[in-house]
């Protein structure tokens, strides 16, 4: 269980008790890229706080799991969550921008370290900023730092990274919102592959969140995470609290 379980802390997200299933449309005429970019970056809106429950399955090559999640984010600060299988809570974890902390009740077991972890699991490089946008359906980097190509492709704008590197980095988005639909992130010299892909999308509140996110991590072996939303509230007073139970064993992941 121990070795699934951080790959779980960044395969959830949720959907808001009132639904708008977002419309959308398909691109039709060459956009350049930085009305993409500004196209994407308006769907941002500002929060405190998100309080979310969410279901998840998980398979690799050996195993599949599923849970049930509840998920907790102060803005920029932190990520809480608790894990729960048929009902039972199995599993604790806080993310913040300066570590990753996590334990879990099968095994007795707890880790605390960077997100070196969760980086070698999923294959990209991964910070605090970047779990977050994988959230909330975000592109994963700042698209603002980086030069691309934009084409049309399949109904879809996409954004090829110009910078040659062993990464190759590409971002589709649909033309009436311009909310990410996939991302595909390559390191060929390691043999490593990671696609998230975000089916359909729902409006909350007026912002916007995805209401599916499949996720496909390819590199030693495969892993498949698809997550299914229920529910999500903003701006709460919630309760962030962690403490790793007394006699667990620390962990190292490599």
């Amino acid at each position: 269980m121990n070795k699934i379980f951080p790959v779980l802390l960044i395969a959830l997200f949720c959907a808001c008790k009132s639904k708008k299933l977002v419309g959308e449309a398909s691109a039709n005429k060459e956009l350049a890229t930085v009305k993409v970019v500004q196209g994407h970056y308006k769907n941002l809106k500002d929060f405190s706080t998100v309080n979310i429950r969410a279901n998840a399955k998980y398979k690799d090559d050996r195993q599949s799991h599923s849970i049930n999640a509840d998920i907790r984010i102060k803005k920029d600060e932190m990520i809480w969550i608790n894990v729960k299988m048929l009902g039972f809570p199995i599993a604790k974890a806080l993310i913040t921008p300066n570590k990753v902390s996590y334990y879990e009740k099968i095994g007795n077991t707890y880790f605390e370290g960077d997100f070196s972890m969760l980086s070698n699991w999923l294959g990209t490089d991964l910070d605090f900023n970047k779990v977050q946008n994988l959230f909330l359906g975000n592109a994963i980097d700042d698209l603002t730092k980086q030069n691309y190509n934009t084409s049309i492709e399949e109904g879809l704008y996409k954004m090829v990274e110009k910078k040659k590197s062993t990464t190759e980095k590409e971002f589709y988005f649909e033309a009436a919102n311009f909310l990410l639909k996939k991302e595909n992130i390559n390191q060929n010299d390691k043999n490593r592959k990671l696609e998230i892909a975000y089916p359909t999308h729902l409006k909350h509140n007026d912002v916007f969140l995805p209401e599916q996110i499949n996720i496909k991590a390819v590199q030693d072996t495969q892993i498949h995470i698809d997550l299914y939303y229920k529910s999500v509230t903003f701006n709460e007073d919630l309760s962030f609290s962690f403490t790793i139970p007394n006699g667990y064993d620390s962990i190292s992941v490599e």
